[in-house]
Formats: structure tokens, sequence, C-alpha cells
């Protein structure tokens, strides 16, 4: 040790490396400062048992090298006690007095190599990342060329070949639109990224992509731009779907708002959050002026909202939360009435809250005047046919008394000429005579009576006295639970007759029909033309009338009803007389227990 000058010595100490030096048997004779902090103080110990605690020199011990090849030696050493890395330089150095040392130095790089391992670790994970991420990952330069790209960006533009790729013009061969590219780079260049940026793109075979750019700016080390990076995610799909449901929507929208009904939603607080054009009209109401500020008890009653509201919530009147029908009749403040029908229903949530409630009002004010006014022409013909039934009945007693009376007239002249006028018995004659002929005027009078003149005819399509009756008649239809199929000829041509005597002769038939129904069935109305002349056909499938009665249907005052209410058979015998009178005619078929058809023909005008 005394070779070694204090000098250089305590210039070892300052350095932040471990440094020691050994003689040729091993023995440490110097250990600057830094290398104690590392293992203790190991001067006159072996270097082997100061490092590693092993009677046995370093495995990485270069002895033969430094004394005897006079040779320098670095090498990297890990040391398992200190779980550290080190970078080893083995030096020889000669002494004054001719012996010789090994001088080793200790360079701590465990820090480098955990960082390079990170680092290393870290640009593994990048490229995995950069490779298989699912959406499209780039990095381009400033002047529209991508540096390079992840395989899911290849795929989602169709490419197959990264270096065709890589040769593209971005503003001419991905962008739709080569402005599309420079609104992108001012918008990135001026905030230095950008964050689901919506633009499109164009694939290899040219469809058009809609994506989302998320991206940043890349600079140099003196902040010039060198072009940019990011991710692309495909919104095609995701596109067309909302483009889907805005299409839905707003058809869905049209329908609401085009209808002629009134559709109205309110919350469950009563305010009205929807009000349809329909709803306008009806009740007078622009939709600004209730959407969110107008109560539904406001339009209606409070009485009437609460009953409906508590109808909702009755299962019989159509299930839980629903109002099938429901009458409603109110006056608006202008005091128009309004006449209709209102259905609603309670909207749950997923949890079975209730949110809020739709409604829908039908205006029948024009229909039920409509049915008010045939009822009436119903009740007018009903009694035109009483009195045409008193007419014949009439017509059947004046003309049966008529031959008595000329019998007994004829007589009492003969007894005229026996009796001298200046007999008081010839006066006698005369007034009985006279009397006589008084009866025979009025029977006379009764007879004109009961033939009055025929009802005016005009050219008549026989489809409008039936869609005109099926008004009348289709609310009873349905209380009836009959179902009604119609298959008419849509150009039948005109039949030269009398509207009232025509409506009256289906008015009975479809009042035969209701009444052989009593369980509800099905009611077809068909017409037919065949030679010029038209059938209607109409076949219920009632209780059927019994063969013994078929012969009977069409006679005067027979009937199968039972209650006197009911009729007094003049209906029938009526229909039969009024088709005969228009140079037509009626038939019966029937099956007992199963159906009945009347098949009437009328002739065609100019057929």
């Amino acid at each position: 040790m005394a070779a070694h000058t204090p000098r250089l010595l305590n210039a070892l100490d300052v350095f932040e490396d471990g440094i020691y030096i050994i003689n040729e048997d091993y023995t440490v004779e110097y250990m600057n400062k830094f290398m104690k902090e590392l293992f203790g103080e190991g001067v006159g110990k072996k270097c082997h048992d100061v490092l590693i605690g092993s009677a046995t020199p370093c495995d990485w011990c270069k002895y033969d090298e430094v004394f005897i090849n006079n040779e320098t030696h670095h090498s990297e050493v890990y040391i398992e006690a200190l779980d550290k890395i080190f970078v080893l330089s083995e030096l020889p150095v000669v002494n004054q007095d001719g012996s010789k040392s090994k001088l080793s130095i200790y360079r701590d790089i465990t820090h480098n190599v955990l960082q390079e391992e990170k680092l290393k670790a870290s640009k593994a994970s990048y490229q995995r990342l950069f490779t298989h991420a699912g959406c499209g990952v780039f990095v381009s330069s400033k002047k529209g060329r991508f540096l390079d790209v992840n395989p899911a960006l290849l795929k989602m533009l169709g490419y197959q070949d990264k270096e065709e790729f890589l040769s593209l013009d971005l503003a001419k061969d991905v962008y739709l639109s080569p402005d599309d590219r420079r609104k992108y780079t001012d918008i990135i260049e001026k905030k230095g990224r950008v964050v689901d940026y919506e633009v499109k793109w164009r694939r290899r075979d040219g469809h058009i992509l809609h994506i989302l750019l998320t991206s940043n700016v890349r600079y140099d080390p003196k902040g010039v731009i060198l072009g940019y990076e990011g991710i692309v995610v495909d919104q095609t799909r995701r596109k067309k779907n909302e483009n889907q449901i805005k299409e839905a929507h707003d058809f869905l929208d049209k329908i609401i708002s085009h209808s002629p009904n009134a559709i109205m939603v309110m919350d469950m607080r009563g305010i009205i959050k929807l009000w349809n054009q329909g709803a306008e009209e009806i009740f007078g109401v622009k939709s600004a002026q209730v959407i969110g500020k107008m109560s539904i008890q406001q339009i209606f009653s409070k009485n009437v909202v609460e009953k409906i509201t508590e109808m909702m919530r009755d299962e019989k009147f159509g299930g839980k939360g629903k109002l099938n029908s429901y009458s409603l009749n109110f006056k608006k403040d202008d005091g128009e009435l309004v006449e209709g029908n209102l259905s609603a229903s309670i909207l749950y949530d997923e949890k079975g809250n209730e949110l809020a409630t739709v409604g829908l009002f039908v205006d029948l004010k024009e229909r039920l005047q409509i049915e008010r006014d045939l009822s009436a022409a119903r009740q007018h013909l009903l009694q035109s046919e009483k009195l045409a039934a008193m007419g014949r009945l009439t017509s059947q007693i004046a003309h049966e008394m008529n031959n008595p009376l000329f019998g007994i007239m004829n007589t009492l002249e003969l007894m005229k000429t026996e009796i001298p006028p200046e007999n008081k018995r010839r006066k006698l004659l005369d007034m009985s005579l006279s009397e006589i002929e008084r009866l025979a005027d009025m029977l006379k009078k009764m007879l004109s009576f009961s033939k009055p003149d025929q009802d005016k005819r005009s050219k008549i399509n026989i489809n409008v006295i039936l869609d005109e009756l099926m008004l009348l008649y289709e609310k009873r239809f349905r209380e009836n639970s009959i179902k009604v199929i119609f298959d008419l000829v849509e150009n039948p041509g005109n039949i030269f007759a009398s509207r009232d005597q025509l409506r009256q002769v289906f008015i009975n038939m479809f009042s035969n029909a209701i009444y052989a129904m009593p369980d509800g069935g099905n009611l077809e109305i068909s017409t037919r033309v065949i030679s010029g002349k038209l059938y209607i056909i109409i076949k219920d499938t009632g209780t059927g009338i019994k063969p013994e009665h078929m012969k009977k249907i069409f006679d005067s005052f027979f009937t199968t009803k039972k209650e006197s209410v009911q009729g007094v058979g003049l209906g029938l015998s009526v229909c039969y007389g009024f088709i005969k009178d228009h140079d037509g005619d009626i038939t019966v078929e029937s099956q007992e227990g199963q159906w009945t058809k009347f098949s009437i023909m009328l002739p065609i005008v100019g057929k």
C-alpha cells in the first residue's frame, strides 16, 4: 500500500464509482469511499470475501489476464447481494517497488439497465397496440402522405399492400374532398389537436366512409411541424343506423303531426307534452299555447280527467293502463260542440313506473250527424212503410166492399121502377140510393189514397246506396258482433229506381239479418253484373228459415217474430212489391240453422 501515493488515493475517494486495489494474493490493499459504502470496510481481506462472502475467487475475476498477461478487461457484472448491475473495469498496476496490483472499478448501471428494459418493453407494448388495435392508427407527414399505418387502417380502407397505401396522396386519394383535408390541417395546426373530428374518407373500392379523427401535431425539437398522428374510428355503420333512426323518427313524427285525429301526450301531472295538428284543429288551440304551458284539465274538465284516469287503471276497460273507448262531448271556448271518442293508455318504464299518458281523440261530429240524419230517414221510411201497408189493406177492403155495394145500388134502381114517384116509399128508396152512392164515393177516394203516385225515380249507383246505409248500420253491426264482408263490382252501372224505396228494401234486409244473428256472425254483401242485369246478394250466417215458411216469406202480415214490437209481417212484402215495381225480382234461399241468402235483380240502364 505504501507504494501508492497518498495524493492519488485521496483523489480516488472523489469518484462515484467503486474502486479498490488488490495484490497478487487477492488481498485488498485499498478501497475508496464509495466502494466502502457499497461493501463495507474490506482492506486486508480477500476481495472475494468482501464482494460475495466466498472463500474462492469471483467467477468474473480476470486474475490471470491482468497479473500474468498484463491486460485490461471490461465486463458487466451482477452482484446478487446488492441486487445491482455494474460495469467492471480491471486494470494492471505496476508499483514503484516492481510488484503488481490490480485496480478494479465498479460503475453502477442498474438504473440505466432498468430504464432500457422499460423502454424496450414500452416499445414492444406500443408496437403490439399499434399492430393489434381495432381502430385505425396512423402517422402522416405535413405534406399529406402516410408514414406508417396499422393493419386495422389498411383493412378499413380496403388495402392489402402497405407500400401502395403509403404512396397515396391523402388529399386526393383518401379524403372525399381535398378541401376536407385542408380544413382538417387548419384546425389541428391552430389548436394542436382534434378530438372526434367528423370527415368523409374514400375506400379503395370507392365506397364512402364516415370516420371520426382524433389526432395531434408532431413537432421536431425546434417546434417545427413534422406531421400528424392519431386514431381513426369507422362510423359508417353507426351513421347509417342514425340515419335510419332519424328517417323512422321523422316518418313517425309526420304520421303523428298530420293525423286528422287529435293525438296528445301528457306527463303524470297532466302537463301537455305533445299536441299535433289534429288536436289544434279539433280543440282550436295551437301547440305553442299548450305544450309545457297547459294542463289537460284546462282542455277537459277536472272531473272528466279524473274519471278517465280511474278507468285507465281499471282493467275492465281495456286492460291495465288502457282505455279502449270513451264517448266524450264538450264545448269549446267559442261555444261550438265537439262530439267524439277518446282512447288512451299509460306509458310505463322498464320497472313498471308510470311515465306519461297518450290519448287519441276522434272527432265524430259529422259522422254522428249523418247517423242522426239517416236514423231520421229510416224512421221516415218506416212510417212510409206503415202507411203503404195501411193503403194496401184499405185497397183490399174497398175492393171487397165495391161489389156488394154495386149490387145493392142495382137492386134499389130496379125497385124504383116499380114504385111511382109520388109514393112515399119512392122517397125512402131515393134516400137509400143516395147514401149508397155516397158510400161508393168514399170507397173510391180510399182506393185513390191506397195507390199514390210512384216515388220519383232517377239513375242510381247501387254502391252509393250501400255505402250510405253502412254509415247508419255500422255501429249496430259492431254492437251485435256482426262482421260485414263486401264484394262489390267497382263499376256496376246505373239502375233507374226510387232512392227511398231502395233504401227501404235494404233497411229491411239488414234489420232482418241482425234479428237472425242474436249472437253475432257474418253478413256478406256482394254484387254481380250478368247479361245487363245487376244482382245484389245479401247472405247472413243466422238462424235460417224453416222450409215450411219459405213460400210465405213475402206474404203480407206473415212473420216469425214472436214479440209484437218486432213487426207485423209487412217488411219483406213491401220489399217484394218495390222490387217488382222496378221490373226486378227477389228470391230467397236458406239452410235452417246455418244461413239465409236474398238475391235481388234489377235491370241496368241502357242494357
